[in-house]
């Protein structure tokens, strides 16, 4: 698994200083919610940055990223990890089932199992390859029609399907809160149908709520923006 916070591997290396903000801001958050931070991962989003920008990040000792895109990663991760012991690698944006086999081969979490062609999908790819994801499904808490994510009144049976029908082992729920509202709601629904279906990984929060989430539970963060900035025509 990977280091938290990744205090033990940023002795005599550079400070970044973006992450040690987000950290610090991490472990207030935590704090106030009577929480530890070793409880609560910090996941560097590192989609559309190149590995020269994600190079120094590493070197701070942070050990878990997220990727959107699996042709992306594979791209630019498997040199990375390769100096980078016990490095966890997260898809945090929508799987393709034709990308499924490089998925699983690629990655060490998947945060966004939404359907069944995906759900059976990656249960075959992880028995072909023996390897045992983390996973997480997607709840679209705002039922948006373009959103990816199993809706809200479907996430108790489609829990149940991936399961007893495929055979996955689920290890908690993600979401991403529409843009226009207030995310304490979702973050509040999405822990709920957790509590109700004995999930205790919640994925939620990102630069702009993380500290929300984590009063409401999140134990998986994603953090892009604050970590590593904006590059130009790229949303916050």
């Amino acid at each position: 698994m990977a280091c938290k916070l990744g205090h033990k591997h940023s002795m005599n290396l550079p400070r970044h200083r973006g992450l040690q903000d987000v950290r610090t801001r991490l472990e207030t958050a935590a704090q106030a919610a009577g929480r530890k931070a070793s409880e609560i991962t910090l996941i560097a989003v590192s989609k559309t940055f190149g590995a020269e920008t994600i190079l120094p990040v590493l070197q701070a000792g942070q050990m878990a990223f997220g990727e959107n895109r699996v042709q992306e990663a594979a791209g630019k991760w498997p040199a990375l990890r390769s100096s980078a012991a016990g490095l966890e690698l997260h898809l945090i944006g929508p799987l393709q089932s034709n990308k499924a086999a490089d998925a699983v081969r690629l990655f060490d979490a998947i945060h966004t199992i939404d359907r069944p062609r995906i759900a059976q999908t990656v249960a075959a790819e992880m028995a072909k390859q023996a390897r045992q994801l983390q996973l997480f499904i997607q709840v679209n808490t705002g039922d948006e029609k373009q959103k990816a994510g199993v809706s809200v009144g479907s996430a108790d049976s489609f829990i149940a399907e991936c399961r007893n029908k495929y055979g996955l082992h689920i290890s908690g729920l993600m979401c991403i809160p529409p843009i226009n509202e207030a995310p304490d709601q979702h973050f509040a629904l999405l822990a709920h149908i957790a509590r109700r279906n004995d999930l205790t990984n919640l994925s939620m929060g990102m630069s702009g709520d993380f500290e929300t989430a984590i009063k409401h539970g999140a134990t998986h963060v994603r953090v892009g923006s604050a970590i590593f900035g904006t590059r130009e025509g790229q949303p916050h």
